[in-house]
């Protein structure tokens, strides 16, 4: 394929944001189609034997295998990189995929990691289940507190390992704080920063080493594929990342990379628009319910840090509805706009109960230790009129005597 302006660093690099999210890693064929193009194809032919031979030695650029190359895959992985401000990634086939293949890739038995107690279920499975089994020892801290972090390292501390805002109590990590310490100790920090995604915050800009990402959730943001994509420094990527990525093959289909490819195009309208809507159905909740957990509230503990950190809040919030695990439900089947969903980051606006579903495989003690209580539910708000939102939250709420 030609070079194209896409994938020029001399011309990208005084893109904004909002146009690298458009055409950022653009590489056009002989045909010059507008559209990225999608090659679906597991493998690539050679000229010549040699050049087979050159390629697999590292001596000859060019594609082997759609398990490690794959241009349609290449184009996604760019433009991630450079809305990210970061030198490289590696796109992955889901989000856990990512997250797991950025700490495995780097802890051996004997080491030890930091993690924050607030994270996504399945995030708290690697650090409570999997990676104990390997002989990786793990501390879980409150990630609030930013002298926690250091209370807990010793001489065997690789990395620290949090989400901001967390899955699903909206707690804030001061991240500047906390990869400052971890660089003052040479650890490596891994930030998974899928519920604000690079157009509202940029972890690498305040001293994180590595940046993780559930694509399937704001960078699709219409429920359509299974992506994850790793950030980090080309030598970190190529050194570190690279030999876990190509032998065990948590690869993305190409497929999957041009719906996320297309999906990146409206992202900035679309996360600025839902951080406008969520703050409106916030506000109203904030008025009928016992408690609120949004960041762009200025009722949240950590509002400030997070705006500071943040260009806007996002789609993403919990709330108590008070009453147990039966009243939550009882709301959420007597919403009618609203799903019933545990995804995020889409369109259109889902709710869903994480003591029963997304969070379902942690210990009781340990979902009550950091706020997922049986009351508590996790709201994404999506595209659609607000206040049809909040009509609905008005109608259930009053249908369950609220």
């Amino acid at each position: 394929m030609k070079r194209k302006s896409g994938q020029n660093p001399d011309i990208t690099k005084n893109w904004k944001p909002a146009t690298l999210a458009v055409r950022g890693g653009t590489a056009r064929s002989e045909y010059g189609e507008t559209s990225e193009a999608l090659f679906l194809t597991s493998g690539y032919c050679y000229d010549r034997a040699e050049d087979a031979a050159a390629r697999f030695a590292g001596e000859q650029t060019g594609m082997t295998y759609s398990r490690l190359q794959n241009p349609t895959v290449e184009m996604l992985e760019q433009r991630i990189a450079l809305l990210e401000g970061a030198e490289a990634c590696r796109a992955t086939a889901t989000g856990m995929a990512a997250m797991t293949a950025a700490l495995l890739c780097q802890l051996s038995a004997g080491d030890h990691v930091v993690a924050a107690k607030a994270a996504f279920g399945s995030c708290r499975w690697l650090v409570d289940t999997l990676l104990p089994k390997f002989g990786i020892a793990t501390t879980t801290i409150d990630g609030r507190d930013t002298a926690a972090w250091e209370a807990a390292i010793k001489p065997n501390t690789k990395v620290f390992f949090f989400e901001t805002p967390a899955n699903p109590t909206m707690d804030v990590v001061d991240i500047a704080a906390v990869c400052a310490i971890a660089k003052a100790r040479g650890i490596t920090t891994v930030v998974d920063n899928a519920f604000a995604s690079p157009a509202l915050q940029r972890p690498m800009e305040y001293g994180a080493d590595v940046v993780a990402y559930s694509a399937t959730k704001m960078m699709d943001g219409q429920g359509r594929v299974l992506a994850g994509a790793i950030c980090g420094t080309r030598d970190w990527i190529d050194s570190v990342l690279l030999p876990f990525h190509r032998n065990t093959g948590p690869t993305l289909s190409a497929f999957n990379a041009w719906v996320v490819l297309k999906g990146l195009e409206t992202l900035d309208l679309r996360i600025r628009r839902q951080s406008e809507n969520a703050l409106k159905v916030a506000r109203f909740l904030e008025g009928r319910l016992p408690k609120v957990n949004y960041p762009g509230l200025e009722s949240h503990p950590q509002h400030k840090l997070a705006m500071r950190q943040m260009e806007a809040a996002g789609p993403i919030f919990s709330l108590y509805v008070g009453g147990g695990r039966a009243e939550a439900h009882g709301l959420l089947n007597a919403l009618e706009l609203v799903d019933i969903s545990n995804n995020i980051g889409d369109s259109r606006s889902l709710m869903t109960h994480p003591a029963s579903t997304t969070h379902y495989g942690m210990a009781e003690e340990a979902r009550l230790e950091v706020g997922i209580t049986e009351d508590m539910l996790r709201l994404n708000v999506g595209l659609e009129d607000p206040d049809d939102v909040i009509a609905d939250f008005d109608q259930a709420l009053r249908a369950i005597g609220r």
